[in-house]
C-alpha cells in the first residue's frame, strides 16, 4: 500500500512563527487532471494517507497536504506535545491559508480540489466562506459540523470547555483525554473504522516515529472548536459558501453528527450529501466496499470538471 508514492516533504512558516510541514506528490503525468489539496483530521499526519495520495496519483493528480499546527511534525503548541490543543480555529485557517497561497497557487494545475476529513472538513468550510475564489469545488469526508459528545448533554461540556479556558486551565487535558499510547490501541470498539488492517497503518507509523503520536485534546481546543461550531451554523453564513460540495457522511459515525452534515449542506447554495450506510467515521480508511463507494462519488463529482 501507498509504495509507489512520492511525498516531497517541506516547511513553511505560518503565523505566530509556527513551522507547518506540507507534502508535495507529483502524479508525473503528462497530462494531468488538477490539484488536490487534502486536509486530514485531528491527531492525523500526512503519512496516514498515503494509500489515498496513491489513488489520486492514480486517477493524474498532484496531490498537496500538510500536517495541522499542534499535530503530525507541525510545531506542538504546547511543552507536551501529545497534547491536542489550539488557541483560536482562526490559527487553522491562516495555516490553510498560507498552504494555498505560497505553495499551491504558483505551480498547482487547475482545477484546485479540496479533500478534506472530520476537522479538515470544517476548517475547508470556513476557508470556502472566507475565500471563495480561491479553489474550485471541495469533497468532504465525515466533516466535523457538530461533535458528539457522550454521556453528557453537549451544552454541560461546552460550559465546562469554556470555563476551564477562562479560569487559566485552557492548556489542561480535558476530562477523559491523555498521552497517546500503544498500550491503549485496541481495534474492537472503536469508533474509527471497521477495517482491523487500515486501523493499524496510524500506529505502525507512529512505531517508527513517536513524534508524529498526538493523545487526546486540551479544555482550550474543546473551547476553541464549540466557539468554531458556532460560527459555522450561525444564521447566514453557509448560505455564503456558493462552491460546489460534495459532503460524504459516514452512516455509523459515533464522532460527528450526520444530522449536522444534512442541515448545513441543505443551507448552502450547491451541496450534495450523500451517505455511505455501514462506514464508520474514517471513510477514507474504511474497509474495501466502503472506500469503492467513496471513490464511485468522488469521480462522478469532480469528473464533470475535467
Amino acid at each position: 500500500m501507498g509504495d509507489n508514492i512520492t511525498l516531497v516533504f517541506d516547511y513553511f512558516t505560518s503565523s505566530g512563527n509556527v513551522s507547518i510541514r506540507y507534502g508535495i506528490s507529483d502524479c508525473g503525468a503528462e497530462r494531468k487532471n488538477g490539484s488536490v489539496i487534502l486536509l486530514g483530521g485531528r491527531k492525523e499526519f500526512m503519512e496516514k494517507h498515503v494509500e489515498t495520495i496513491d489513488e489520486l496519483k492514480q486517477r493524474q493528480f498532484d496531490v498537496y497536504s500538510m500536517d495541522w499546527r499542534g499535530q503530525g511534525l507541525s510545531t506542538r503548541l504546547l511543552s507536551n506535545r501529545h497534547k491536542g490543543h489550539i488557541n483560536n480555529y482562526n490559527e487553522y485557517l491562516e495555516d490553510l491559508n498560507c498552504l494555498i497561497n505560497d505553495i499551491v497557487m504558483p505551480g498547482a494545475v487547475s482545477p484546485l480540489i479540496i479533500l478534506a476529513h472530520s476537522m479538515g472538513g470544517h476548517i475547508a468550510l470556513r476557508f470556502l466562506h472566507d475565500y471563495p475564489m480561491a479553489v474550485d469545488r471541495a469533497v468532504l469526508t465525515s466533516p466535523m459540523i457538530d461533535i458528539k459528545v457522550p454521556p453528557f448533554p453537549k451544552w454541560i461540556i461546552k460550559f465546562v470547555a469554556l470555563f476551564a479556558s477562562k479560569i487559566g486551565c485552557s492548556s489542561s487535558y480535558s476530562a477523559g483525554s491523555g498521552d497517546y499510547s500503544c498500550q491503549n490501541i485496541k481495534f474492537e470498539g472503536n469508533a474509527l473504522t471497521s477495517d482491523p488492517v487500515r486501523f493499524m497503518d496510524e500506529h505502525k507509523i507512529i512505531a517508527e516515529n513517536p513524534d508524529l503520536a498526538l493523545g487526546g485534546v486540551t479544555y482550550g481546543w474543546l473551547a476553541a472548536a464549540f466557539d468554531s461550531i458556532d460560527i459555522l451554523m450561525s444564521r447566514g453564513y453557509a448560505e455564503k459558501i456558493s462552491q460546489q460540495i460534495l459532503i460524504i457522511s459516514a452512516g455509523r459515525d459515533r464522532i460527528v453528527s450526520e444530522a449536522a452534515q444534512k442541515a448545513v449542506c441543505s443551507r448552502m447554495l450547491k451541496c450534495r450529501f450523500v451517505s455511505i450506510p455501514g462506514s464508520y467515521h474514517e471513510i477514507l480508511k474504511e474497509r474495501d466496499e466502503v472506500r469503492k463507494a467513496f471513490w464511485k462519488e468522488f469521480d462522478a463529482f469532480v469528473n464533470d470538471l475535467l
